[in-house]
């Protein structure tokens, strides 16, 4: 059982949303809404630590009537609902360039992720139906060429694990310094293989602090809940962490408390309960 010192304290929860506060419906069940109202006016502050767009979950933080600047693309912006931006992190455009070689090179299907919009050429027509970035806009060009500038982060899709490894050697220090890449399993289909790159410096726990310092947040001040690899380093940093029922073990293992609910069972709405009997 959490200190319940420690939930009274709390002033900001911060909501990874696939697979955490959506459903499979892509919906937030009632009782967290009913909870996060009743919350605010107790002073809570909300936001989302997301891989999604910022256009792709500006209806939810509506839904929410959230206040607090939003993290979008897993930290490479965070920004409010009113289109402040408090921090940005573009690619380098000759990194881009060297990204969109590989992807001819092994033949990957490859996106372009700007704030508002995913970028892809005919070549990877298929992208909307495999990038797992949902509600975003999907648009496609003739040429890479005039959306290379303000790239917020590169996306690639493959088949086989040994062809993106290889991509992410070849984008990686000594060849590409200054981004952070990763790759990972899709987690809605087994058979197909993500590569990301971002700017050096820039992921979901780094965001939060980011955010943190913007807000004049202590990190003890501040919770998130999360399910899949790219919640890890929110939960690598020191603030209260909440792992769904349905998470991955490497989440589960790192988390203060594991949810006995999915989020198909409004699993949130579990431990919003917990911090409102708190500050009552």
């Amino acid at each position: 059982m959490l200190d319940k010192k420690k939930l009274r304290n709390l002033k900001l929860i911060v909501f990874d949303l696939d697979g955490t506060l959506l459903n499979s419906d892509g919906e937030i069940g009632e009782e967290s809404i009913r909870l996060v109202r009743e919350l605010k006016k107790k002073g809570m502050r909300f936001t989302f630590a997301s891989g999604r767009l910022h256009s792709a979950i500006v209806d939810h933080a509506k839904t929410l009537e959230l206040r607090t600047p939003l993290i979008t693309l897993d930290g490479s912006l965070i920004k409010t609902l009113d289109n402040e931006i408090i921090f940005e992190s573009y690619i380098p455009i000759k990194y881009v360039k060297r990204a969109l070689k590989l992807a001819d090179l092994y033949i990957l299907k490859t996106a372009l992720c700007h704030a508002d919009a995913i970028y892809y050429d005919d070549t990877s027509s298929i992208i909307p139906n495999l990038i797992e970035k949902f509600g975003a806009k999907y648009i496609e060009i003739d040429s890479y060429e005039k959306y290379l500038k303000n790239t917020l982060e590169i996306v690639m899709v493959g088949e086989y694990k040994r062809t993106i490894r290889q991509v992410v050697k070849k984008l990686s220090f000594p060849h590409a310094f200054g981004l952070d890449v990763s790759f990972y399993k899709s987690q809605s289909r087994g058979d197909i293989y993500f590569f990301e790159a971002r700017k050096r410096g820039v992921s979901k726990g780094k965001g939060l602090i980011r955010l943190a310092k913007y807000l004049k947040l202590k990190v003890h001040e501040i919770a998130v809940l999360g399910d899949w690899y790219n919640d890890l380093q929110l939960f690598q940093t020191d603030v209260l962490k909440i792992a769904m029922a349905n998470a991955v073990n490497e989440i589960k293992y790192l988390a203060d408390l594991e949810t006995k609910r999915t989020n198909d069972e409004d699993g949130v709405a579990e431990f919003l309960e917990l911090v409102l009997k708190a500050k009552e």
